[in-house]
């Protein structure tokens, strides 16, 4: 009985700090593998298609260009319904031009950027289980499931969780599935971001070309890619954020 109980105690104590160590390696091998790849900036094109909550066959489609300079500098332009949006995220800054108006947005809307879920380069693992942590992830729990034909990393939920926040990590595409809760004018819901369809756009670096949105289980968006160039050398003036409010980064 006492060697019984001591077992008991050996998994309670150690099995979750042997499982943080688990989802930290692997998230250290897979940003190891990122530091090996050279990639400065991009230029994606994709067609965004909204969809009604309420209603699926209620959609409207849109064109869209995401210009990423790294580390931390994104560029959304979006053309739908007739209207034209911009948004200019630098570091903790968002400008937002919608209307004929330019603003700077409220944390909130701030909050809603990801900007390094799928270009995660020249960050540390550190810096992404902090990160993955403030969205409310348990960064000690993690297990290995199969996705498809590709085994992968569940950071966050244990098996039959299907709402606490989770990353699910592949060890070559990067962040295939995202779960956070948001907080919204109807309060917190369920986010799912699933990333799929990667295609190699440089050496070691895969990208996404299709990207669902789900909210409590509803599909809002899917994002598909028509095309992706990288390493184009854009200017640093498409992603100043006092230009964009001057109206000069148009």
């Amino acid at each position: 009985a006492p060697t019984v109980l001591l077992t008991l105690l050996a998994i309670l104590v150690f099995a979750p700090w042997a499982r943080a160590q688990d989802a930290r390696a692997t998230v250290e091998q897979f940003v190891a593998r990122l530091s090996e790849i050279s990639v400065t900036d991009m230029v994606v094109t994709q067609i965004l298609t909204l969809y009604d909550p309420k209603d699926s066959r209620q959609q409207v489609i849109g064109q869209q260009r995401l210009l990423i300079k790294l580390p931390a500098r994104q560029r959304v332009e979006t053309d739908m319904a007739g209207e034209r949006e911009v948004r200019l995220l630098h570091g903790h800054r968002l400008v937002v031009e919608r209307g004929g108006k330019v603003f700077e947005a409220p944390p909130l809307e701030r909050a809603h950027q990801r900007a390094h879920t799928l270009v995660p380069f020249r960050r540390t693992a550190a810096d992404l289980l902090v990160e993955w942590r403030s969205l409310g992830v348990l960064t000690e729990v993690a297990r290995t499931v199969r996705a498809g034909a590709r085994t992968v990393t569940v950071i966050g939920a244990r098996e039959g969780d299907r709402t606490s926040p989770a990353v699910w990590l592949d060890p070559e595409y990067g962040v295939i599935r995202f779960i956070t809760r948001e907080e919204g004018p109807a309060g917190v819901k369920l986010l799912d971001l699933a990333f799929s369809e990667h295609r190699k756009v440089s050496a070691g670096f895969f990208y996404p070309f299709r990207q669902e949105i789900f909210l409590d289980g509803k599909l809002l968006s899917v994002t598909s890619v028509r095309n992706v160039e990288v390493n184009t050398g854009l200017p640093d003036a498409l992603f100043d954020p006092d230009a964009l409010l001057k109206g000069a980064s148009r």
